[in-house]
């Protein structure tokens, strides 16, 4: 008995609260709305790269500060990398035996010259020697066997003349390409050597600094972020539940947090490909239509991308619009509507409810 007459006190208690709860009224009106997507993002600078080490070393030198713009061919900073001097020096230096030994004044070149020109004096007298002896053969004053062994002295000679020339002719192709081998290593080192001093290649502003001097730095650490000044837009972070209805060209009204009361015109140019698994959203780029006079990157914005706009169309306010698309009306009967265009402050009403009628809503 006692939970019976609990549970009655309770039910009316809540009836007479639900009695007693006040409203608000309107009437369905026609208006034009427009239908936006909301996004968070911030100011970047457009052709942004990173600038970064290509050696491991200390910074000795360091060339630029925040703020700075540097034209490309600057050099930025210097790494102290002794190893690669040592190899520039080294490849140098082996480099140079290398086109000695291909010369014509190297020692085995000169050596194996030698032997050829002496091969051939040789020669001379070996063909002065035959021919001697064939007159003397003519006249039996020799025997064949003679002649036949100065002959073949002469072929010896001959042969060795053409062994010599194949040996020189191979011993200048190996020093040659021995040359190559030693030009490409020179040139390799130092071109690591070149990696010491780290080069803008693009024109632009140092938005961050991101190492000091003497630090220490490997290969691939950054060292500056560096873009376009002249191209500021704006980076926003679309939810991929309102993706489908991001399209390029669509006009996007911004608003830098560092100025709640100033606003400025852009329009949607860029859809990135990539999706944030992070934050379950896609990145699209702004890129604003009338002059932007804050321009510090990395500045938080909110912004509001139109995606749809209708004219003279029956329209409630936003906040009378409950739960499950339904509408309070007279005497708190609720209906179902349904509904068009959301705007920030306007529902577009499709069916359910007629121009002028009037709806209510519960104040808290």
């Amino acid at each position: 008995m006692k939970k019976i007459s609990l549970f009655l006190s309770i039910f009316l208690a809540i009836f007479l609260f639900s009695c007693g709860k006040k409203t608000e009224t309107t009437t369905v009106q026609r208006k034009d709305i427009t239908e936006m997507v909301f996004a968070t993002g911030s100011l970047k600078a457009d052709d942004e790269y990173l600038v970064a080490a290509q050696a491991d070393g200390y910074l000795k030198t360091l060339n630029f500060e925040e703020g700075d713009v540097i034209n490309a061919g600057k050099v930025l900073a210097i790494i102290d990398n002794k190893q690669s001097l040592v190899n520039v020096n080294q490849t140098g230096k082996l480099l140079a035996i290398a086109k000695a030994n291909a010369s014509e004044n190297a020692p085995l070149i000169q050596q194996i010259r030698i032997n050829i020109n002496l091969a051939k004096e040789k020669l001379k007298q070996d063909e002065l020697q035959a021919e001697r002896f064939r007159k003397l053969l003519e006249t039996n004053s020799i025997a064949k066997v003679e002649y036949e062994n100065a002959t073949l002295a002469v072929l010896n000679t001959k042969a060795n003349i053409k062994a010599l020339e194949e040996q020189m002719a191979n011993l200048q192709v190996i020093a040659n390409q021995q040359v190559i081998v030693q030009q490409q290593q020179n040139e390799v080192s130092n071109a690591v050597a070149d990696y010491n001093q780290i080069i803008a290649y693009v024109s632009g502003k140092v938005y961050k600094k991101r190492k000091q001097l003497g630090d220490y730095v490997k290969k691939g650490d950054v060292i500056a972020v560096i873009g376009n000044p002249n191209k500021i837009y704006a980076n926003l972070s679309i939810d991929e539940s309102n993706m489908s209805k991001i399209k390029l060209g669509q006009s996007v009204i911004i608003q830098l947090n560092t100025n709640a009361q100033k606003t400025y015109k852009a329009q949607l140019a860029e859809i990135l490909p990539a999706f944030d698994e992070a934050t379950q959203s896609f990145y699209v780029k702004a890129f604003f239509t009338e002059n932007l006079d804050f321009t510090i990157t990395g500045t938080q914005l909110q912004a509001n991308i139109l995606i749809g706009e209708k004219k003279n169309v029956l329209v409630i306010p936003r906040s009378y619009l409950g739960f499950g698309n339904k509408v309070l009306i007279e005497k708190k009967k609720s209906v179902n509507v349904k509904t068009g265009i959301i705007s920030t402050d306007w529902v577009e009403i499709i069916g359910g409810l007629t121009e002028n009628q009037s709806i209510l809503k519960e104040l808290l």
